[in-house]
């Protein structure tokens, strides 16, 4: 079995690789450290180059929350709920949070829950309408929808 032997890079090395690894696609400062880390950049040196693409505005979180809850409401269809908690996991300041759920407009939104639950309602088999109001109400909110939204929308929908 070989053992994998430790990774050395240079600084200089390192901040090229996250540079292009930041311009592909918004990063977080969390999955930047760790890609650091991986590549074997540790101490004052991984300070250095997270502060060199900050100021390169390589790094920039304001920006990765707002690209972070558009995309997920945009593509996954996401609910408010759900992304500020992956955002948190991500640990994304609070005033960065609020500046991404901004990217989220309330007509759209509203429009799109009620899109998925359309959706939804004609996949199930349920003819209790009681217990198909609970399923739809369920998947919306694990989707991360405001249940006092979710209960409106399913209940204009299943009458």
């Amino acid at each position: 079995m070989k053992k994998d032997k430790p990774k050395y890079i240079s600084e200089a090395d390192a901040l090229l690789k996250l540079q292009h690894y930041c311009a592909y696609q918004d990063r977080c400062h969390q999955e930047v450290r760790t890609k650091l880390l991986d590549l074997g950049v540790y101490g004052d040196a991984l300070e250095r180059v997270i502060a060199d693409l900050i100021q390169d505005n390589f790094l920039n979180e304001e920006r990765f929350a707002k690209s972070y809850a558009g995309g997920k409401f945009r593509i996954k269809k996401w609910g408010r709920i759900r992304i500020k908690r992956e955002l948190k996991f991500k640990n994304i300041s609070a005033y960065c949070i609020k500046k991404g759920m901004e990217e989220i407009e309330d007509i759209p939104y509203y429009e799109t829950l009620e899109k998925l639950l359309e959706k939804k309602n004609k996949t199930l088999r349920e003819p209790n309408i009681y217990k198909r109001r609970a399923k739809l109400a369920d998947f919306a909110m694990r989707k991360g929808y405001e249940s006092y939204l979710v209960w409106e929308a399913v209940k204009e929908l299943v009458q």
